[in-house]
């Protein structure tokens, strides 16, 4: 047997039940075969595929990239989300296109194999959003530092992949390797996209009917789906509804962002009154400035339009005073406005994640770098001054 394949017998009230988990890796041709090999071969009652609906539409309708309202997406607060989503398809559309393997095709191979073969099939992956919402709000300040700095070394990074690296993501030494540095320095992050993932694909395999299942799964999930269908099996129960919602805000998440300015405005009150209208004066150009000028600077750091930079330039002093305003969303409409995405972006976009000149060239893209540098800016820019306020006020 492939060290590949896992089999898992039980017995129970309706007699025996027996799990195939094709452990892959997505980019890899060599799974393709195989989840293929194992399907005519095992003969199932059902296929079980880590895919949730979304990931789904996107493989079976690839051109679905080009229905993206970037102008909805950032009025409704989700750019940071998907900026992640592209991230994540970028890293492996890059080893993908290096071994001229599409990301997923494994999954696709196996839900083809299961139609042409007239057997049904399960998507029993969480929902892609609600995965990444759940690794952001349950992250602290610097673990999202670290997940934004490894979204952008994905997006942004070099490293070639060949086809031997490939392969060996699904040997269990390289994979337990890889899963302790996650954990070391995002468990978090670990805990949501990994942990929490065995446990609900494990779940929902579980309910699926047949007497003989094949599930086709990241090689990373299979330890983790083992313990947990051992102990389904054993008559532990798992409460699915709790791991598939976004958790709602802390208390002091939600005073969180109220804290800082009013700490900052009670600064400026405290410098008119302390030390009078020309240390108020000052005080406000600095921050205009620092703010201001740092937004700017992330704007044309990320290729903005020079009326975007002017926008970043003029409107972070205002948005960094209230805590339910961003300047990465009124730069990102700037930018949508004046560099409207073309049909050719949108047709070009699953090509032009997998490279930095592609991210600059394509106009979504840089609309999303220019929400992110300028984001990042401001906000470097509030903490780093919140010391020379309170220096200027009591120095």
């Amino acid at each position: 047997m492939s060290d590949t394949i896992t089999r898992l017998s039980f017995l129970g009230t309706d007699g025996e039940k027996e799990y195939v988990l094709v452990g892959t890796a997505h980019v890899s041709s060599a799974s393709i075969d195989e989840v293929k090999a194992v399907i005519q071969a095992e003969n199932p009652d059902n296929i079980a595929v880590e895919l949730d609906q979304g990931r789904y539409q996107s493989l079976v309708q690839p051109d679905q990239w080009e229905k993206l309202d970037l102008f909805k997406v950032l009025k409704s607060g989700k750019g940071f989300l998907l900026l992640a989503n592209l991230a994540l398809s970028s890293f492996q559309r890059k080893m993908g296109e290096e071994l001229d393997v599409k990301p997923g095709q494994e999954m696709l191979a196996a839900i083809q194999e299961a139609e042409a073969t007239s057997k049904p099939f399960t998507l029993i992956d969480r929902e892609i959003q609600v995965t990444l919402n759940r690794a952001w709000k349950k992250s602290s300040f610097w673990g999202k530092n670290k997940l934004l700095a490894a979204l952008l070394s994905s997006v942004l990074g070099d490293e070639k992949v060949d086809a031997s690296q490939i392969e060996d993501l699904k040997n269990r030494n390289e994979l337990d390797s890889m899963m302790d540095g996650l954990a070391k320095e995002l468990p978090t992050v670990k805990k949501v996209l990994i942990d929490e993932r065995d446990q609900y694909l494990a779940s929902r395999l579980f309910q699926i009917q047949g007497a003989k299942l094949v599930a086709v799964v990241g090689a990373g999930h299979v330890p983790g789906m083992v313990r947990w269908l051992n102990d389904l099996h054993a008559g532990k129960t798992v409460d699915l509804e709790e791991i598939s919602r976004v958790p709602p805000p802390t208390l002091w998440s939600k005073l969180w962002p109220w804290l800082i300015p009013a700490v900052i405005v009670a600064l400026f009150i405290g410098g008119f009154l302390l030390k009078g209208p020309d240390a108020f004066l000052g005080m406000l150009g600095t921050w205009a400035l620092a703010t201001g000028g740092a937004a700017a600077l992330g704007t044309l750091i990320a290729g903005g339009h020079p009326l975007t930079i002017l926008t970043a330039l003029l409107l972070a002093p205002i948005t960094t005073l209230h805590p339910l305003l961003g300047i990465g969303m009124f730069t990102g409409l700037s930018e949508v406005f004046f560099r409207k995405p073309r049909v050719s972006d949108l047709e070009g976009l699953s090509h032009d994640i997998t490279s930095v000149k592609g991210f600059y060239r394509n106009r979504v893209t840089r609309t999303l770098l220019v929400f992110l540098f300028s984001s990042l800016g401001a906000s470097i820019a509030v903490y780093l001054n919140l010391p020379l306020l309170t220096q200027t006020l009591f120095g």
